[in-house]
């Protein structure tokens, strides 16, 4: 017999490159968590500002939207990093708000679920590797800025397009990871979706001695978290071993904006 579904989070997922790692992860979360996907339209896959503007714009995420709301979800997130944190924190909650007032439900994106996580580990100093190009990963740390974290160190691995961040495999990702750690870095953050990490997310921090958070773990603990899950789990790293905070005790959870 199937077990019951317990709590169903919503992942709008632009294109195609890494996003099996969610089903991926509902095999390793176990208890009947649902994390149904809808793909949204991707006109052009480029990690350049105007496309990154173009794949998170307000109709293209409407549009998925209304799709991911066919399968019952309790709460939903914009799975796109470089999609949401592109538009400035500003722009990213009216995003998140925009998108919640067509789901009626709560809603949020990836790069506040960077800031939901870092928040619940106590995070204050973070080492970022990031598989985009210079100027796209130099406004993920603007973004983690307002939000209060500091980045010691960033590395940007120049990769144009999702698809081919999709090809890297488990030992090019331990080893990019590790060779952009920072020792004054509290932890290293990933912020990539279409990166593929969820299945080595133990063996990457054993291999840096540190808490490790990447874009599709932290998009699913965001998800689920707003769906009222609150089981710690293991096998998902130090994230989901801790029980997440209920949402309204971070304050403009529901909605993604606030760090706090």
């Amino acid at each position: 017999m199937e077990p019951p579904v317990s709590h169903t989070a919503g992942i709008l997922y632009p294109g195609y490159s890494a996003e099996d790692d969610y089903p991926t992860l509902e095999g390793l979360l176990g208890g009947g968590v649902r994390l149904p996907l809808v793909h949204t339209l991707m006109r052009e896959d480029a990690h350049r500002v105007d496309a990154l503007l173009d794949v998170g714009s307000e109709d293209v995420l409407s549009e998925g939207a209304g799709k991911l709301l066919e399968h019952e979800v309790q709460s939903v997130i914009w799975a796109c990093t470089s999609g949401s944190f592109v538009f400035g924190w500003d722009g990213a909650r009216e995003q998140v708000e925009k998108l919640q007032a067509v789901t009626g439900l709560p809603t949020s994106s990836t790069s506040f679920a960077f800031v939901h996580a870092a928040a619940r580990l106590g995070l204050q100093r973070v080492a970022v590797a990031a598989t985009y190009p210079a100027d796209v990963a130099e406004r993920f740390v603007e973004f983690l800025q307002v939000a209060g974290i500091e980045v010691v160190r960033l590395s940007s691995r120049g990769i144009i397009t999702a698809a081919e961040v999709g090809t890297l495999g488990r030992e090019q990702v331990l080893d990019f990871a590790a060779a952009n750690d920072d020792e004054r870095a509290q932890a290293l953050l990933m912020p990539d979706t279409a990166l593929h990490s969820v299945a080595w997310l133990d063996e990457l921090e054993q291999r840096l001695g540190k808490p490790v958070l990447t874009a599709n773990q932290v998009s699913a603990w965001e998800g689920l978290r707003l769906a009222g899950d609150r089981a710690a789990r293991e096998g998902l790293g130090t994230l989901f071993r801790q029980a997440p905070a209920q949402a309204e005790e971070q304050e403009g959870g529901e909605r993604g904006s606030s760090p706090n």
